[in-house]
Parts: structure tokens; C-alpha cells; sequence
């Protein structure tokens, strides 16, 4: 069904250029129909660069590129709606490492894509995004089905382009393919006029290179890495914070590596989840709003802060003029935009994460004394445990759920989610231990990007990996209508719906700041999910109690196919720890009487 996951940080440069392009498209090229029109050179770039799989939904103004996609190797992923198809490319490229592509028509078409792109250049995901155009000299009079696309986009994109010639076309393609995911990973679209992509044409498109004029710096400056190296050997409580850069650099095992042989305790960010195994002694796991209360106290009382691919958004940071009070900050990143934006810099290192960490290491004379820190962060995790309580005399507690599963499932397992409090119970309650493992919405928070991305996700992992969504009764209301593709394709998926009957979060929120007044949170009116599986032909389950649970939970994991269970869980259980908007990161509440 789906593709074999190629590993994104194995070194295959040693393949020859043909050998590699007949691996990526699975056909040799000769036996490749000829370049003939627009759309054929678009298809042709997107082989070339050895795309595997797309998603979208068809229209008048893309049909041309659909017609050439008919005869390649791609395979192609009808999606029911065309936020599906962006989420859908954009999980595909998390776990793949490779540029996800995802297609939509002009107009509402291309509209429709906006959420998943605006979530794609949040979260510094790659994606190229193709769409259809009315033919340019419709362009500006209000055509049917006319959108401003590249107007549109312009803000929430690495770079978006408007094709203009046939014999171009191609190399447009190939160029933002490429964009997209070299240095600080994005989005980029680029949009096709009807006119171009049926314009004959017999050139063949060159290979995929990002523009000239991109030249990320790979590397930093020798001094500065000298003097970073200096203030981490003496440095009493050293704490290194992995962004999801980390994984998006592939520099995870270099990062880990890092960690261990210096024996400094480890925190991440929620993109970066999982570029640290979460049950190593190190790990203090995920920081910020929700995070641990250790991660949250060692940031608190770290004298220094090696932050290694992260934009420090006000999710991680609380307030800014509280965060990591008394640290100096070491921060590398590829993007030296982010340097200093938020969080103020003491010693910058600009460039890719990786190979910046192995200049600092090999730098160091010597590794920090750290031997009574990390002693402090282990008491820290013995005092502010995540644990729960889940009488039996309760509903069934979010918690209880996450961790059954956990249990349930190989460590490589694929987790993705909407977003809300079923999120936060995601990754706080299953342990993590490789990259490219946890797929969701950070920084846009886009509810609904949960069951798109595992069909993204699906194809892009390996044949004998599992995929597991959790979602919310809110969230997956959004975007439901992808589980017809799952079973049209016969996914092994299962969603995991974790149903309070509220929009979760936004009750919480309710409860703790605006007197319990529950204004258009409470879900009650939803369907039965666990029939509205079994309507589009999935398996479907629903779940009240704690005994219920692991046989639940046993079925739907071994049903080859997509299935949905629908866990009535506790409506009034909350996530925390809590930090409140703006607050100190140390300040971090356990319950509702502390915010």
C-alpha cells in the first residue's frame, strides 16, 4: 500500500546519478513518456526530483497537471478535501524528511489550502503546494473560480511563484521543490496557469536546485564557536533545549550524542519531541505551557541555555522577561532571523544544527561539572511526577487511555494529533524516543490536522510501523470526511477520539478565567463516532470504562484497516501542569486553584 520509508539522515551520495533517479521513480527514465506540454514538464520536475506520492483533490484549472500525473509514477492520493491534502503532504514530510506535494484547482480550491500552509511555515515543515490558475489572460478580471493565489499565500510561504512560460515551468517546479526543504524547511507554491500547463512544449526540465541567490550558512564562525565551547566547559548548570530542528536537520543522533558524552540534562521543545529519548536518564522531557514541571524548573535555574533549533515561541517561553532568568543563552540555528528575535542571544551560532554541534564539540577541551545539576533536575523529576488520579468510581480518565496505548505499540511508533487537550495528553503520557515520530500542529494550533496527517503519515512510514491519531470530539468533527480515503485505501490507522463532550481547552480556559461561563464549548450535540466509523465502512468502537479499555484498544490495533474508538473520558479532567499566558515558567500551576 504505502511506499518504504527512506531514512533522511542516511548518506545514499554514493549512488550515480541514474541509479538514484531510477530508485526514486521506480522506472527507468527512458520509459517515461516525453515532455509535451506545461504540465507534462511539471510532472517530469516532480519525478526528477524523485516524488513518490501526492495529495490533492482535482479541478478545471489543474486538470491538465492531473491529466500528465496519469501516466507517471507518482502516486497520487484523492483526499475529500483540500485542507486534507495539504495536512496530509505536510505529515508525509515530517516523517519522510522530504518535501511533501500536495495539489488543488483554482480559486476555492487554492483557498482551501491556506490553513495547512499557513500551518506548514509555522512549523517550518517542507511542502510544495501546486496550484491551478485561470488562464493568464483571465488573470485580474474576475474569471470564475479566480483567486490573487500567489496574493494570497504570499505571507505564509518561503517563497510562492506565478509559472508565466511552458518551457520554464518545469524548472519553477523543480526550483521550489528544492526550496522547500533545504536550510530552515517551508512552503512554497507555485501556480499554474491553465494556458502555460497546456502550452506544448518538448524541453525537459532540468534538475531540482534552489534558487542561486540561497545560499544557507552550514557553518559558524570559528570564534564564535570557541567562545560558546569556553562557556559551556564552565558552565555549573548547563541545559541543552532541542528544537525541532533538531529533527528537521536530521541532527538528532549528533544532538544525542552531545548530550551523553558531556552529561548535560536535556529538555525539548514540542517540535522537538523525540530527537531525545524521553526514557533515557537524561531527558526532563518537553518544556513550556504544558510541559513538565522539571523541564520548567530546570529552564527556571539553568546558569546556561544551549538552544539548538528553535524560534523560542511564547508557548515555550511564558513571559520573556521571565524565561531562563538567570542563564546566559547559547542558541544555534540555521535561520539567523531567529537569532535574538525573542530570546536574546549571549553567544549566536548560525548555521545547520548538526554540523554547528559537532564544531562546538570538538572545540571543547572538556565536559561541564555538571555531577550536582543533574543530581537537582532528578530531584526535581521525583517532586513534580506526571502521574494522575483515576478512581474506579470515575469516568475514564484521558490519561489512562494514552498510556494504554503506549504500552501497546512498538517504540517507533507514528503518533499524530488534532489539536486541544487530547493533544497535550499525546505528549505528555507517551514516551518518545525517535524523531520523526510525533506529528502535529505547534505553532498555528489547527484543529482538524490530526486524521490528514496520518493518511500523510501512512505513506511515508515504513511498511511495519503503526500509526495511531489521538484527537479530539471537536477536532475530528473538522475533518472527518478523510477517514472515506482511509478506507478507500485501506489504511492500517487507528484514531483514537478522545470525547469530553467539549471543545477541551477552550472549557479549561472557561473554567480558569472567565468564571466557568461555558460559551459555545460544550460538544454534547456530536454524532456517535464509533457509528459513523462503521458508516464509511471503518471499524468502529466505543469505550466508557476502564475495563473496556484494553480489549478496545487489543482489537483495534490488530484490525488491518482503518478503525475509530470513541473513549467517553471524564468532561471535566483538565490538562496540567499549567503556565499561564505570560506567566513565569517556574510558576507553573497543578490545578485550577493555583493559575
Amino acid at each position: 500500500m504505502n511506499v518504504r520509508h527512506r531514512n533522511p539522515e542516511a548518506d545514499d551520495s554514493t549512488q550515480s546519478p541514474d541509479a538514484e533517479e531510477q530508485q526514486r521513480t521506480g522506472t527507468e527514465a527512458d520509459d517515461r513518456p516525453p515532455v509535451t506540454t506545461g504540465a507534462s514538464s511539471v510532472v517530469r520536475a516532480l519525478e526528477s526530483a524523485g516524488v513518490e506520492a501526492a495529495f490533492g483533490v482535482q479541478g478545471g484549472a489543474i486538470m491538465p497537471v492531473y491529466d500528465a500525473l496519469y501516466d507517471s509514477s507518482i502516486r497520487h492520493v484523492t483526499m475529500a478535501h483540500e485542507q486534507g491534502a495539504v495536512h496530509a503532504a505536510d505529515a508525509y514530510g515530517v516523517v519522510k524528511g522530504d518535501p511533501g506535494v500536495c495539489l488543488a484547482t483554482s480559486g476555492p480550491g487554492a483557498t482551501n489550502l491556506v490553513t495547512g500552509i499557513a500551518d506548514a511555515d509555522m512549523d517550518s515543515d517542507p511542502v510544495l503546494a501546486l496550484t491551478g490558475q485561470v488562464p493568464t489572460d483571465f488573470v485580474g478580471s474576475d474569471a470564475f473560480q479566480e483567486t490573487d493565489t500567489t496574493g494570497v499565500t504570499r505571507p505564509i510561504t518561503k517563497e510562492n511563484y506565478f509559472a508565466s512560460d511552458a518551457d520554464t515551468v518545469g524548472d519553477v517546479v523543480g526550483e521550489a521543490f528544492a526550496l522547500a526543504g533545504m536550510g530552515r524547511p517551508g512552503p512554497t507554491l507555485v501556480d499554474l496557469p491553465k494556458d502555460i500547463t497546456q502550452a506544448e512544449t518538448g524541453r525537459d526540465p532540468g534538475p531540482a536546485r534552489p534558487p542561486k541567490t540561497y545560499d544557507p550558512q552550514m557553518e559558524a564562525d570559528t570564534k564564535d564557536v570557541k567562545v560558546a565551547a569556553r562557556a559551556i566547559e564552565n558552565a555549573e548548570k548547563p541545559l541543552l533545549l532541542f528544537g525541532g530542528g533538531v529533527i528537521k536537520g536530521n541532527a538528532s543522533e549528533t544532538a544525542r550524542e552531545f548530550a551523553i558524552d558531556h552529561g548535560i540534562p536535556v529538555v525539548t521543545t514540542m517540535p522537538g519531541i523525540g530527537s531525545f529519548p524521553e526514557d533515557h536518564e537524561l531527558c526532563l522531557s518537553w518544556a513550556g505551557m504544558h510541559g513538565t514541571g522539571y523541564a520548567n524548573m530546570a529552564i527556571t535555574h539553568t546558569d546556561l541555555l544551549i538552544a539548538i533549533g528553535t524560534r523560542f515561541d511564547d508557548r515555550l517561553t511564558g513571559g520573556i522577561d521571565t524565561f531562563a532568568p538567570e542563564a546566559e543563552v547559547v542558541h544555534i540555528d540555521i535561520d539567523p532571523a531567529e537569532i535574538s528575535k525573542n530570546i536574546h542571544a549571549d553567544y549566536p551560532l548560525v548555521g545547520d544544527a548538526g554540523r554547528v554541534l559537532d564544531q562546538v564539540d570538538s572545540t571543547m577541551e572538556r565536559s561541564p561539572d555538571a555531577r550536582e545539576w543533574r543530581e537537582q533536575c532528578q530531584q526535581w523529576k521525583e517532586e513534580y511526577p506526571m502521574d494522575y488520579a483515576a478512581p474506579a468510581d470515575e469516568p475514564l480518565k484521558p490519561q489512562f487511555v494514552v498510556e494504554a496505548f503506549d504500552a501497546a505499540t512498538p517504540d517507533d511508533t507514528i503518533v499524530t494529533t488534532g489539536v486541544g487537550q487530547h493533544q497535550m495528553w499525546a505528549c505528555q503520557y507517551w514516551t518518545y524516543t525517535e524523531p520523526r515520530t510525533w506529528v502535529s500542529s505547534h505553532g498555528l494550533g489547527a484543529m482538524g490536522y490530526g486524521v490528514p496527517a496520518a493518511i500523510g503519515a501512512r505513506y511515508a512510514a515504513d511498511d511495519d510501523q503503526s500509526v495511531v491519531c489521538f484527537d479530539g470530539d471537536g477536532s475530528f468533527l473538522m475533518t472527518m470526511q478523510e477517514l472515506s480515503v482511509a478506507v478507500r485505501e485501506n489504511m492500517d490507522i487507528t484514531i483514537v477520539v478522545l470525547n469530553n463532550e467539549f471543545i477541551g481547552m477552550v472549557r479549561q480556559w472557561q473554567d480558569g478565567f472567565f468564571e466557568g461561563r461555558h460559551m459555545a464549548a460544550e460538544y454534547n450535540w456530536c454524532p456517535e463516532f464509533d457509528r459513523l466509523a462503521e458508516a464509511f465502512g471503518a471499524r468502529g468502537w466505543r469505550v466508557d470504562d476502564y475495563d473496556q479499555v484494553a480489549d478496545a484498544v487489543e482489537e483495534a490495533l490488530a484490525y488491518d484497516g482503518p478503525s475509530v474508538i470513541d473513549f467517553h473520558i471524564d468532561p471535566g479532567e483538565n490538562v496540567y501542569p499549567m503556565v499561564a499566558s505570560g506567566a513565569p515558567n517556574g510558576k507553573f500551576a497543578l490545578s485550577e486553584d493555583q493559575l
